[in-house]
């Protein structure tokens, strides 16, 4: 009678602890894009009930590896790819596309003059981005704790108010960069239009990314985020030997 009562008991912990268990985490894929050869693939972790516990794009060292030594000059630049994010994202971030730039020789001011890739995150539509002109020259009122938005001379392109690229948008960077003579090998560059944020770009050296090491970048605090908008609070590169890519995560979210 006691060996019955023992497993009777034991049968209702292990029925309770089934019935309080959490739903396990999920994965959702948004959209895939070539660069140099490789897929660059959007996704995102949702936890059991749904909520959004991290999102980034996943970039294979292989389109690192293809990107080529030179190429020739488009103004306004044009992707090499452009990579929507899953739905779940855009609706609880307003964070809605990736586009992929390869600078093989860099960008001014000074300390980007060394071949790099540009990663943007939008939280405007595609269609939006695109429409972009740079004729509206209004800079943001407040920035990150540490950035600068500088006025840049290109040749043969002209002033640059606010480092403004038309289909792209203005740039704010972080100050410590602007003034430096050395070269930089991962920022966090935060873009605005008509004085609105409207993306963060991790901008990483080809050096660091063919490492093949995980990192990090710090995330600043955006003020004067649009209403809906959540931007993380971390960003990581994780690199995976076996796949031989890295998973661009971002995590946590903040709102104005």
């Amino acid at each position: 009678m006691r060996a019955f009562q023992s497993c009777a008991a034991s049968l209702v912990v292990v029925l309770v602890g089934c019935v309080g268990a959490a739903p396990p985490s999920r994965t959702v894929q948004g959209e895939c894009g070539s660069v140099f050869g490789a897929d660059i693939c959007t996704w995102a972790t949702l936890s059991g009930t749904d909520e959004l516990i991290e999102f980034g794009a996943t970039v294979p060292v292989a389109a690192i590896e293809g990107a080529p030594n030179d190429a020739e000059m488009a103004w306004p630049p044009v992707a090499n790819a452009v990579v929507r994010m899953p739905a779940e994202v855009t609706s609880a971030t307003g964070v809605d596309h990736l586009t992929v730039f390869w600078e093989p020789h860099g960008h001014p001011p000074g300390a980007y003059l060394t071949p790099h890739f540009d990663f943007h995150f939008y939280s405007i539509s595609s269609g939006a981005r695109e429409a972009i002109d740079c004729v509206d020259t209004t800079k943001p009122g407040a920035m990150p704790a540490g950035y600068a938005m500088i006025d840049v001379e290109i040749p043969d392109l002209g002033l640059l108010e606010g480092l403004c690229v038309p289909t792209m948008g203005m740039h704010a960077l972080l100050s410590t960069e602007l003034e430096s003579a050395g070269l930089f090998t991962g920022t966090m560059v935060i873009g605005y239009d008509k004085a609105s944020p409207l993306f963060f770009e991790p901008m990483i050296t080809r050096e660091l990314l063919m490492r093949r090491e995980s990192f990090d970048l710090p995330m600043p605090e955006v003020p004067g985020l649009p209403a809906g908008v959540r931007y993380p609070t971390r960003y990581r590169a994780v690199y995976d030997a076996a796949t031989d890519s890295y998973a661009f995560t971002f995590s946590g979210n903040r709102a104005e």
